[in-house]
């Protein structure tokens, strides 16, 4: 029975409601009378449901998917302005117990080395980022109860937040482990975390449990359910995902949206982000053993729909995907990648990339620098900033902030103050040259005079050596 209030798994991502939407979908695929209402009612940004979503999905018109790509562009422009926010993976320990199939970090996987990084190494690893420019991390660690418990994550957390070297500080630590329990998720909450993130990988429960034979992941209802845990758990930003490929995605949007519904039902704020990572290659796993993997141009469509569905909703592209594949899809409605990139234990105080224990194959392998150059050359604005989250401005607060259009005069300023701090401490001559043009130049575009006036004000403080100013 479809209940979006429910709170068992199996209710509020119901398996007949998905079967039902996509034979709806089909039906109407060439309604052009309902497609075009539902184009309108995305038009008003208040988002679409999981139904109506599903039926742009199957529709193969093309000018319909080109209304939708102009659509998904402004809603990303009204909520995000040309604001890109930048962040790096920090890979912690990859022993693991689980059986993941499609995972290299899996139990029976003997070939690939096992690291857990010590205190002196998360250390490491952190001067590393922070020499590179990065503000904000996602902390990743595989599911081992003895290798990596809680107090060591926690550990980790109170590392990575300890250090200042030169002008660099992680100011936002967002965290993607396994599902927990409530009392874990107090725990993370006060260590001052950012965003829960936790990937469903499907949410088709008969592929999730084949997908994951054995472990304590193989509990589907466990691993749905956690996003409700984490929140009853004081987190207030959690971050949602599925990992397209393995299951069918038409399925998986649906459940992806109902998901998104469920949390603003029970908590009255959706997810702070989605992220769409694609199955890619890695060791001991070959993407091509799946048969559900996605074209470029269907990725794309996803990313759009995802976008006018989840209006208000941060999306993540990482460096799975191409510097090409990334140029689209934050064109259609993606606000946060993350850049130089390494996904081995290790591997940000390695000279060469390491490959023996990647989690996939990085297909962006550029440097920080020359992501942030890229992203200037196209129009938008790198953003290092953290202010919302040691504001305060989490949940339904960051939520309220962004409906009422204020983001212009806090989120915006806030970019450019981080973007001159990165031109003043890690830049290229380049990427300084570009970088102060765009800032002298977007300046003039914040609505309100004072705040306009505090942020030049700001930016001039940089260039004197002070650093972390935010609204």
């Amino acid at each position: 029975m479809y209940n979006p209030k429910s709170l068992k798994a199996e209710e509020f991502i119901s398996h007949e409601e998905i079967l039902d939407t996509l034979a709806y979908a089909d039906a109407n695929k060439d309604n052009m009378e309902l497609i075009n209402s539902i184009l309108a009612k995305a038009e008003e940004r208040k988002g679409l449901s999981h139904r109506e979503a599903s039926v742009l999905l199957a529709c193969e018109d093309e000018g319909v998917t080109e209304r939708m790509y102009a659509l998904a562009e402004q809603i990303k422009k009204d909520f995000y302005g040309n604001r890109i926010v930048m962040f790096a993976p920090l890979y912690l320990s990859n022993y693991c117990v689980n059986g993941c199939v499609y995972c290299p970090y899996h139990l029976k996987n003997k070939h690939i080395a096992r690291k857990k990084l010590t205190q002196e190494e998360v250390r490491k690893e952190v001067i590393a980022l922070q020499d590179m420019g990065h503000k904000r991390l996602a902390i990743e660690a595989g599911e081992h109860p003895v290798e990596n418990p809680i107090e060591y994550i926690l550990e980790c957390i109170d590392t990575i937040y300890s250090i200042k070297h030169k002008n660099g500080a992680i100011r936002r630590v967002n965290v993607n482990i396994a599902a927990t329990t409530v009392e874990n998720y107090k725990k993370l909450h006060d260590a001052g975390i950012g965003t829960y993130i936790l990937f469903q990988e499907t949410y088709h429960k008969e592929s999730y449990e084949k997908l994951h034979p054995t472990g304590p992941k193989h509990d589907y209802a466990y691993h749905t359910e956690a996003m409700d845990r984490a929140m009853e758990g004081g987190i207030d930003d959690v971050g949602l995902g599925v990992l397209f490929g393995l299951e069918l995605y038409r399925y998986e949007l649906a459940g992806l949206l109902m998901h998104a519904e469920h949390l603003e039902a029970v908590h009255g704020v959706g997810p702070h982000t989605i992220s769409v990572p694609r199955l890619k290659r890695a060791d001991d796993i070959d993407p091509d053993q799946f048969d559900n993997g996605i074209s470029d141009d269907i990725f794309a469509k996803l990313c759009a729909l995802i976008r006018i569905s989840v209006p208000y909703t941060g999306m993540i592209v990482s460096t799975r995907e191409s510097q090409a594949v990334r140029e689209k899809v934050i064109r259609l409605g993606v606000s946060q990648i993350s850049g130089a990139s390494r996904t081995s234990v290790g591997g940000y105080t390695e000279e060469e990339r390491p490959h023996d224990s990647e989690q996939f194959d990085v297909s962006d392998q550029r440097t920080l620098d020359e992501v942030v150059c890229w992203l200037m050359k196209m129009g938008y604005i790198p953003s290092f900033c953290t202010a919302c989250y040691r504001e305060g401005r989490t949940g339904d607060r960051f939520m309220s902030l962004c409906k009422s259009g204020q983001i212009q005069n806090c989120c915006h300023p806030n970019a450019l103050i981080t973007l001159k701090e990165f031109l003043e401490d890690y830049a290229s001559e380049e990427t300084r040259k570009i970088g102060e043009e765009m800032i002298a130049k977007e300046l003039l575009t914040i609505p309100n005079e004072k705040v306009r006036g505090i942020a030049s004000k700001y930016i001039n403080e940089i260039v004197d050596g002070k650093r972390d100013f935010r609204f």
